[in-house]
């Protein structure tokens, strides 16, 4: 290596725990996030979708950080109302054995990070998005008081999706079968101290598992022995959670959009509104709480193109098909295998923001017809009580 060399050297992507069984699966290997990551399989994101859909797919998140938040004095009311400084969620109430979705902000209203909430009865535990895991990190130091502490953990992330991801968990799992959506367990499982949840970012069933790095494989293998189960890499995650209308960090949603114009003030407890016993106290509780009470100027909405043509993150909106200034613009686009379709998320004026409203797509100087839909485009199928 020569002096040149040494000066534009990238930094050196990081590898989960499961990247020997990855590159022995075959994988396709990309980087992301800062890591090398599956984007696909031999089978194909198609199919790896469809399976995912019909039976189970099974994927390594393990480059989303892991949290935990412990109060000095021992009590995890403690943890949740520091973590409440942070957060619009309601914590407090947040009963062990569940969790929740929630989300940094910042003093504008804007979004630092969509995250998950678990209430682990002796702590909280945090979900984090890979690319944003130092920056939270440093959120949370420097925002909780020193009552109170944080733990990174060196953990492996699994998630088995999909309508026989309980039958298929439940063969070395036992106790998962008497879970439901947004519930959260420790659980040994295959003799390795794991945290099951029972979420994920398919709108499917299914389940999370924070697995020590030395069961990683182990586990991973055993899953993928039933015939049930594929592995799936990000291309089929980005495709499946899209169709189920969910955001993605960093195109979605950002540190300038607020959970009310994206369509996550559900996310905001009564408790953490206007009026309510906890109100105002997280950053950007002015402007968040204004537009819930008085609206966004634009929304985000779920778009339908006309034909078989993707619409692409980063295409302009139109009102008219002639004329006019763009109205809005696509972040998240791409064919929906479930629909056969190809399916959008974006950002339009309110006034807009109605299910069959018509708009245009520039796409390569032409607008092409795109319909207002509701989200998400398949349905959910989460296990409730």
């Amino acid at each position: 290596m020569n002096a040149l060399d040494a000066g534009t050297t990238t930094p050196q992507l990081k590898q989960t725990p499961l990247h020997a069984l990855h590159v022995a699966l075959g994988a396709r290997m990309v980087p992301f996030a800062g890591y090398n990551m599956p984007v696909q399989y031999p089978n194909g994101i198609l199919k790896e979708h469809q399976h995912t859909r019909e039976s189970a797919g099974l994927f390594d998140v393990s480059h989303m950080g892991q949290f935990l938040l412990r109060a000095s004095a021992g009590t995890v009311a403690q943890a949740a109302r520091a973590l409440e400084q942070l957060v619009p969620a309601d914590i407090v109430t947040l009963k062990p054995g569940r969790q929740r979705y929630s989300y940094f902000t910042n003093a504008q209203g804007g979004i630092g990070d969509d995250i998950m909430v678990a209430n682990l009865g002796d702590a909280i535990m945090l979900v984090v998005n890979a690319a944003l895991k130092e920056e939270d990190r440093m959120r949370l130091e420097s925002g909780i008081p020193n009552d109170c502490s944080l733990e990174v953990l060196d953990r492996a992330l699994l998630a088995l999706q999909g309508p026989k991801a309980e039958t298929v968990l439940a063969q070395v799992s036992p106790d998962v079968s008497d879970m439901v959506f947004m519930d959260v367990a420790k659980l040994s499982i295959l003799d390795h101290a794991c945290i099951v949840s029972r979420s994920g970012y398919t709108g499917e069933d299914g389940f999370e598992i924070s697995v020590p790095i030395d069961g990683a494989r182990v586990l991973a293998e055993a899953l993928l022995k039933s015939p049930d189960v594929l592995p799936v890499g990000l291309g089929a995650r980005d495709s499946l959670r899209l169709e189920a209308g969910l955001p993605l960090y960093g195109s979605d949603i950002d540190d300038a959009t607020t959970p009310v114009e994206s369509d996550l003030a559900w996310a905001i407890q009564k408790t953490r509104r206007a009026s309510g016993e906890r109100a105002g106290t997280f950053p950007g509780a002015d402007v968040i709480l204004d537009q819930i009470a008085s609206g966004p100027p634009r929304k985000r909405v779920g778009l339908r193109p006309e034909g078989r043509a993707p619409v692409r993150s980063g295409t302009p909106l139109f009102a008219n098909e002639e004329d006019g200034e763009p109205v809005g613009n696509v972040t998240s686009g791409g064919f929906g295998p479930s629909l056969g379709a190809p399916v959008a998320m974006g950002y339009v004026p309110s006034s807009l923001a109605k299910p069959n409203a018509k708009l245009f797509a520039e796409l390569r100087g032409k607008r092409h017809p795109v319909t207002v839909s509701l989200l998400p485009f398949v349905p959910h199928r989460y296990k409730r009580r």
